[in-house]
């Protein structure tokens, strides 16, 4: 049952493209299996100990991350250049690193269980969820894939996420599943299947909802960007060598003249567009740095010849550190209209593996391979100001930290501007996901964002979380798309994870009360 329950947790996600409705249909169930071997018995018709449950649960875990970000791998052998075995190795010990929050999962239902009802363990499980998901998110800092992502779709069940974050719907499909698992009281034999009954009409109801409230809303524009899309391979895929001049002057032609998305249709490179306050150029493995005189000329020249701002990304090179290594900053750097230099924004959140070795004595094994892993985290979130407009730009893999993105807004952005290089994950679930993930960004603070990628997805997302413009993947392209500004604030724009801080203090209460309710009944025991 552990098991069954990891396989649909791993359905329940982009596989290798968008997610299909009945994929994210089984998340109103795919809790059930795991949950329910949670509340069995041991063949002695006991209750699981706390350590037989998280045992349980950490096997779900450890095949569910195994499955659903089976993508590492492809990272590390086929663009990493890192030897088969050891990118399996990774793999392995990530699963079994992160695998350890589904076994507190269990541990934490397995001592509710062992204190409570049935009934009220299962009442409390979409509380000790989601306490579990801000675990992820604080200590170990991979938040990825939260079970309210597969919600994304749903405009009635995104009405929450503005208020809650995305852990409000995780909240909301954690509840759902446990719902089918609820027993009435024995002298109620009438009411045997109300709450299976109650909760397929629950699950039945909110996949309909998804699938076909479509509601027409407006969301207002008031500007044009340009996203470019410059498809360069990466690592050990990196296609035919381009010098800096070339690349630059490649994408200052995509630039000037994009591709028009409009209801009428697409039209071709090179036909008349109107001025775009925005020129955004992806994350990529282009070898430009942010003081290279060459590259301030071309984006100085870039931006005049526009009338536009211009976002592009770059390396900063840091001072050297005490060890004599070089360390650099992955950057996103501001032109204004005017061919101004007006800062940069260094990347906060590093990913793992690819711009940083975490724990790396635990990767002995891969040798001197991770060695040029340099990068060094950015202090200060910077805001870009231009034409009066102010926009918060994040970088790649920040996009799932939630809490974090939503200071962009709260700090006085009305506009959100993703960069990325997707291109690491090759053709797998990671590119929809992260978009997916993205996505959540923009209903949580209702902002716009317009997201240029490296490979694709490049992409224009509304307030609401639909995808307004796209352009296909693995082509070298731009496209110019409208969006608009905002600058009210959301609830949780204001106060962030608050709802998963509340399901801790919910969790931590219903422990302490169970404990000291044990300790008052062993007293009366002895007495």
């Amino acid at each position: 049952m552990s098991l069954l329950s990891a396989i649909l947790q791993i359905l329940i996600f982009p596989i290798a493209g968008p997610a299909l409705w009945w994929c994210n249909a089984l998340s109103w169930i795919c809790l059930i299996p795991l949950l329910a071997a949670l509340l069995g018995r041991t063949r002695s018709g006991t209750k699981l100990s706390i350590s037989q449950a998280a045992l349980l649960a950490y096997l779900c875990g450890v095949v569910w991350y195994t499955g659903n970000c089976y993508w590492i791998y492809r990272t590390m052998h086929v663009y990493e250049n890192i030897p088969i075995a050891a990118s399996l190795g990774i793999l392995l010990l990530f699963a079994l690193y992160v695998g350890l929050y589904h076994a507190l999962f269990g541990g934490l239902v397995g001592a509710i269980h062992g204190r409570y009802s049935r009934t009220l363990t299962l009442a409390a499980t979409p509380f000790l969820w989601v306490t579990v998901e801000v675990a992820r998110a604080r200590v170990t800092s991979f938040p990825w894939d939260l079970l309210g992502y597969t919600q994304v779709n749903n405009l009635i069940a995104t009405k929450l996420a503005p208020e809650t974050g995305v852990m409000g719907l995780s909240f909301v499909v954690a509840a759902v599943n446990a719902m089918w698992l609820v027993r009435p009281a024995a002298k109620q034999p009438r009411n045997r299947f109300a709450w299976v009954a109650a909760a397929a009409t629950v699950s039945v109801i909110m996949t309909l909802i998804g699938l076909l409230y479509h509601p027409r809303i407006n969301e207002p524009t008031q500007a044009l960007a340009t996203l470019v899309q410059e498809n360069l391979g990466v690592g050990n895929e990196r296609r035919a060598f381009e010098s800096k001049e070339q690349m630059i002057a490649s994408f200052s032609r995509l630039s000037l003249h994009p591709m028009i998305e409009a209801s009428g249709g697409d039209q071709a490179n090179g036909g008349p567009v109107k001025r775009s306050q925005l020129i955004v150029w992806p994350e990529a493995p282009t070898d430009f740095v942010d003081s290279d005189p060459v590259l301030r000329q071309a984006m100085s020249k870039l931006a005049i010849q526009s009338g536009s701002a211009v976002i592009v990304n770059d390396v900063t090179i840091a001072p050297t550190g005490d060890d004599g290594q070089r360390n650099l900053y992955n950057s996103a750097s501001f032109y204004q209209p005017d061919g101004s230099y007006a800062g940069r924004y260094n990347k906060m959140h590093l990913v793992p593996f690819g711009e940083y070795t975490p724990y790396k004595p635990l990767f002995f094994f891969v040798g001197h391979l991770l060695d040029d892993l340099v990068f060094i985290p950015g202090a200060n979130r910077t805001l870009f100001t231009t034409s009066g407009r102010k926009y918060g730009v994040f970088i790649c893999y920040e996009s799932i930290f939630g809490n974090d993105l939503r200071e962009f807004a709260r700090e006085g952005a009305q506009a959100l501007v993703n960069i990325s290089d997707d291109g690491w994950y090759g053709d797998t679930s990671a590119p929809w996901e992260h978009l997916d993930m993205v996505r959540m960004r923009a209903i949580e603070n209702r902002r716009w964002i317009v997201r240029a990628t490296n490979t694709g997805i490049t992409a224009a997302i509304d307030p609401l979380g639909r995808v307004t413009a796209i352009i296909p993947r693995h082509q070298r392209t731009s496209v110019q798309v409208a969006f608009g500004y905002r600058s009210d604030l959301t609830f949780y724009s204001k106060y962030g994870d608050w709802f998963g801080w509340f399901c801790g203090i919910v969790t931590a209460l219903l422990l302490v009360l169970g404990f000291g309710h044990e300790r008052f009944a062993t007293n009366q025991e002895v007495n």
